[in-house]
């Protein structure tokens, strides 16, 4: 069973998502919270797998879950933390992954509907993952793709951005063959023509996330090294 908290200020959300993850019968919510400093002594009490918790709190609803969230990964690298936000705004997904993105994940609020979705993002975080919403990556793909030809995103072909937006997904190969009805050989494919037009590096599922960010992010288009 996953140990999780859950930390979200309206009530009647927080225990909906706490009986929608115990009814997965893979997760065993051990505290729910109100505020940020209720989850960081939760955390600390608790010692959970991973924390699931809203982006804006008591008492500034401005980015105290992303404060959170770097407190715990400081604190307690054992943990992962799914931040979840109302709104498609690249620039919280790059304010959480601005020291790295292992066992960080930003999700859209609509996921909390998709349960699979949302307790696989938690199994990621716990080990050492990222997790970044589709459309968040679509939305950073728009804008560097804004840039013009000048931008590899511009080399890439529909189906490499498509297994593009898988990868930062947190899936792994066989992941994306599933999504995408792939061969593994097609996948496998893809994925090096991806790095390799991005100057990305070739290996470790976990540094992928953070490579794609690095480099959308990044205006001149190189890869920030010593990022997972």
């Amino acid at each position: 069973m996953l140990r999780v908290v859950i930390a979200e200020d309206n009530y009647l959300v927080r225990e909906g998502v706490r009986r929608l993850l115990e009814d997965s019968g893979e997760v065993d919510v051990v505290a729910s919270v109100g505020n940020g400093t209720e989850l960081l002594d939760a955390v600390r009490r608790l010692a959970p797998h991973a924390v699931l918790t809203d982006i804006r709190m008591p008492p500034g609803h401005h980015m105290e879950g992303i404060e959170a969230a770097h407190a715990i990964r400081a604190s307690s690298p054992s943990t992962g933390v799914v931040v979840l936000s109302q709104h498609a705004d690249e620039s919280y997904a790059f304010a959480l992954f601005a020291n790295g993105s292992a066992g960080l994940g930003y999700l859209l609020k609509d996921r909390i509907g998709d349960l699979e979705d949302l307790v696989h993002a938690l199994h990621e975080v716990h080990a050492g993952g990222s997790v970044i919403d589709p459309q968040i990556v679509d939305a950073l793909v728009r804008r560097r793709s804004a840039a013009g030809a000048s931008s590899p995103l511009a080399t890439l072909s529909p189906r490499e951005l498509e297994v593009l937006r898988e990868m930062a997904a947190g899936k792994t190969n066989g992941g994306i063959e599933q999504a995408l009805f792939l061969s593994t050989s097609t996948v496998e494919k893809h994925v090096n023509a991806i790095f390799t037009k991005l100057r990305l590096p070739e290996t470790g599922v976990h540094r992928r996330v953070a490579a794609v960010l690095a480099f959308l992010k990044d205006d001149a288009g190189e890869v920030r090294s010593g990022e997972r």
